[in-house]
């Protein structure tokens, strides 16, 4: 049963809600309906919004969403696609401090890699797209893994770049342990990784392993 923004009590609905108790009171599916502005037939904005959510798992993966993804998405359709990334790229642009301009070191890596794997369960493999500027685009998170190890699928890694137009990238994951030693595999994927990188013209920075309180950098061993 379609519940309209119109039948919820008006103290509930969110732009209320937003004027009476301020932004931050706001749920993200409730943010997202104030962005959506209308659901569809049968579908209000908050349903819509909660949909996306749960379809996407949470708010970081629906902001990595590209336009032409959320707009194939049922009732989303281009104009609320095109609100959407404009919404999350507003967001990011505010808080351009996490995505330096131009990357000069692996500290700078650090500082979004950190922000967007804190207090995460289970381990995520982030693809940080960079362009020919060394400056970052795109954090594109790839896999999520079990509870001490994530898949680092090579190919994937190389499509997630040059479907988002990097020449340059680099990868974070973090260790919910918080032990920041590298596994075997953890190794092995960063030399797999910078030993493809270049076939299809990219350049792989590093490999940054990261926790609540640390961060540690695989520098990949150059071919040849």
């Amino acid at each position: 049963m379609s519940i309209r923004i119109a039948d919820i009590p008006e103290d509930d609905r969110p732009r209320e809600r937003l004027w009476r108790k301020g932004v931050a009171a706001l749920s993200n599916t409730e943010l997202l309906a104030l962005v959506l502005r209308q659901g569809r037939s049968g579908e209000s904005a908050l349903q819509l919004a909660a949909r996306l959510l749960a379809e996407h798992g949470g708010i970081d993966r629906l902001a990595s969403a590209g336009a032409e993804e959320l707009a194939a998405f049922p009732g989303v359709g281009p104009a609320k696609a095109a609100a959407l990334v404009a919404a999350f790229q507003l967001s990011r642009n505010v808080g351009g401090e996490l995505l330096p301009g131009t990357v000069r070191r692996p500290d700078d890596l650090a500082a979004i890699a950190r922000r967007e794997l804190a207090g995460l369960r289970r381990e995520r493999v982030l693809v940080l797209v960079l362009d020919a500027g060394n400056r970052v685009q795109r954090v594109v998170p790839l896999t999520d893994g079990s509870v001490d190890r994530s898949l680092l699928p090579v190919r994937e890694v190389l499509n997630a770049v040059l479907r988002n137009d990097g020449t340059a990238f680099a990868l974070a994951h973090n260790h919910p342990s918080g032990d920041l030693t590298p596994s075997p595999q953890d190794l092995h994927s960063t030399e797999a990784v910078a030993l493809a990188a270049p076939i299809v013209g990219l350049r792989f920075l590093d490999h940054l392993i990261v926790t609540d309180a640390a961060w540690l950098n695989l520098t990949p061993r150059r071919p040849g």
